[in-house]
């Protein structure tokens, strides 16, 4: 079909589809080039269309709040980011004189289930780590696995949610009771039904050319950012083939935009509240380590787009406050096999009497949501994931960031300390005495709660401290922590914590990832709160994810007024009051 015969002509799909991509690129270039963001009103225009069509609120006075989740991101590291331009727009917020940065400290279980379930739900009990077996059914949950989290949000919803009364979900793995979502794993059966928020954003021409050369381009950035790390030999440095490159591109690019997207049609649609995460610097960090150039771009390029949604405020029915927040930090460090030449699972099975070990570590919180994404645009259905039964296993070891847990899955319930001693009497001695493990907690029928080191003993129920304190690196908070996930159902047999060297700032992983978060040590639960001056902080220091629910709710009650405080019932427990 022949367009300006005299002076260009498509004569195929194929043509026409490289014309388009070679549009986009240039498009792109000269944006990158200049500094300019002509994109940013003509999709608000493209979004108000939309958000016509689907209906929503009439202009009004109420305020409404946006939540920007940095999966990953601790507060030391933004603020490194914020000095060396990696994070302009956040850090004019604050130098305008309209923002206040302030810090919150994680529960143990360090990482996005726990936290978001505490933040969107006001209550992460009875989640001891990112996957955990429930012994009594020899079920193993995982945080990441789309019916899991539908399990995890039915077990908290108490209709308090965060984003009760219209408020709307995108890319978080809990749905904080919202009206609507997208990109929400564990809404992600109901999401398999059309949603007009998918076909709004693959239906536009303009958006599809740009994400796929900005997704080429993200995995060109990570092959050549791998084969620059290898020649200079960059330590820690961990595995950065096969699929990764892909899943880079994916959450940097794709699933960013759709969620930028996402968010946008929220604003012009006048929902009261929005809470939406963005992954693509916590998986950056994870393979190329916390402060590395290529992070610190993952972050530059949200930064950016944090700024669009703010100057898209204008052209919303209602006012909005955008609030910036993380749900954990990371810390860096070699991996623990990378130190030791074998894994957790195999150190386990080599000091029991008897059994065989089942090891379970590594997987993604992002990869259904990835992978749900990738089947809306392409039309073709997710493979089933594997099975999560553990009930024919002996024993079964987890790694969760620099968390272990260990179960042995007789009897079905947990072992105390004096029982394991008795029926494998090597075991805890290898452990505790191990270089690379910091902490050991288990129970004693004789002192309760109690966390074993190399060169010490801290009886957490009785405040006693007998040698050196294995938590003496960690957070002053450690025992309470500590204290609070013993009490957990499902808590492991063993919960075993790496080692954390303050003065190099570095622990290790029991997954292959060199920059990790899910226990104690480092920046890793440091987490943040950016926020509107006009909003206001408790006086007392935010401890767990739960108090962040409470600070967040009453945020709303103060916008919005007929959304009232509804403080957690966890809140005291999560906070140690």
């Amino acid at each position: 079909h022949e367009v300006f015969p005299d002076f260009i002509s498509v004569d195929s799909f194929g043509s026409a589809l490289l014309a388009a991509l070679v549009m986009a690129a240039v498009s792109i270039v000269l944006q990158v080039v200049t500094g300019t963001n002509d994109d940013d009103e003509y999709t608000v225009r493209v979004v108000q269309r939309i958000a016509r069509r689907q209906g929503g609120q009439g202009p009004t006075s109420v305020p409404g709040i946006v939540f920007l989740e940095i999966d990953g991101l601790a507060l030391p590291v933004l603020r490194h980011a914020m000095r060396d331009g990696s994070a302009p727009n956040m850090a004019q917020w604050i130098a305008d004189g309209g923002y206040h940065l302030a810090e919150w400290e994680t529960d143990l279980s360090s990482q996005t289930g726990a936290s978001q379930a505490g933040i969107l739900l006001g209550s992460n009990e009875d989640m001891p780590a990112f996957r955990w077996v429930e012994k009594e059914t020899g079920r193993l949950m995982t945080c990441s696995a789309p019916a899991d989290c539908a399990e995890i949000e039915r077990r908290h919803a108490t209709g308090a949610g965060l984003l009760v009364h219209g408020g709307a979900s995108r890319g978080n793995l809990l749905s904080g009771e919202a009206a609507e979502a997208i990109l929400t794993v564990s809404r992600m059966e109901a999401e398999k039904k059309a949603n007009p928020g998918y076909r709004a954003f693959f239906a536009n021409g303009f958006n599809v050319t740009r994400a796929l050369v900005l997704f080429g381009w993200e995995v060109l950035l990570e092959w050549t950012a791998a084969i620059r790390a290898a020649r200079r030999d960059v330590r820690p440095r961990g595995h950065r083939g096969g699929k990764y490159p892909f899943l880079r591109g994916a959450l940097c690019v794709i699933v960013r935009d759709l969620i930028v997207f996402g968010v946008l049609t929220d604003m012009m649609r006048g929902r009261p509240a929005v809470y939406a995460t963005f992954s693509s610097y916590d998986e950056v960090a994870h393979h190329s380590g916390l402060e590395r150039a290529d992070t610190m771009e993952a972050l530059r390029k949200l930064d950016q787009q944090f700024g669009r949604i703010e100057r898209a405020r204008r052209y919303a029915p209602r006012p909005y406050e955008v609030v910036v927040l993380s749900d954990h930090g990371q810390t860096q460090g070699a991996t623990f096999k990378q130190r030791n030449g074998y894994g957790l699972d195999q150190l386990v099975e080599r000091s029991l009497t008897g059994g065989q070990v089942a090891g379970f570590a590594g997987g993604d919180e992002q990869s259904a949501m990835v992978e749900h994404a990738a089947s809306e645009a392409t039309g073709r259905a997710k493979a089933k994931g594997p099975k999560n039964d553990v009930s024919d296993r002996q024993v079964v070891v987890l790694g969760s960031g620099n968390l272990g847990l260990i179960y042995l899955m007789e009897p079905k319930r947990r072992l105390t300390l004096e029982e394991l001693n008795e029926h494998h009497p090597k075991l805890i001695g290898a452990l505790r005495e191990h270089p690379h493990i910091g902490w050991l907690l288990v129970h004693s029928s004789e002192h309760g709660s109690v966390a074993l080191g190399a060169r010490g003993t801290h009886y957490l129920k009785e405040g006693r401290i007998e040698g050196e304190d294995p938590l003496a690196p960690f957070s002053p908070l450690a025992s309470r922590h500590l204290l609070r996930t013993d009490g957990f159902r499902h808590v492991a047999d063993i919960m075993v914590g790496s080692f954390y060297d303050p003065e190099l700032d570095e622990g290790c992983a029991f997954e292959e990832l060199i920059s990790f978060h899910g226990g104690l040590g480092g920046p890793q639960t440091r987490a943040f709160i950016l926020h509107p001056e006009r909003l206001p902080l408790p006086a007392e220091p935010i401890v767990g994810a739960a108090a962040v629910h409470g600070v967040l709710s009453a945020w709303r009650g103060v916008l919005q007024g007929e959304h009232t405080a509804t403080p957690s019932t966890e809140r005291a427990s999560s906070a140690g009051a």
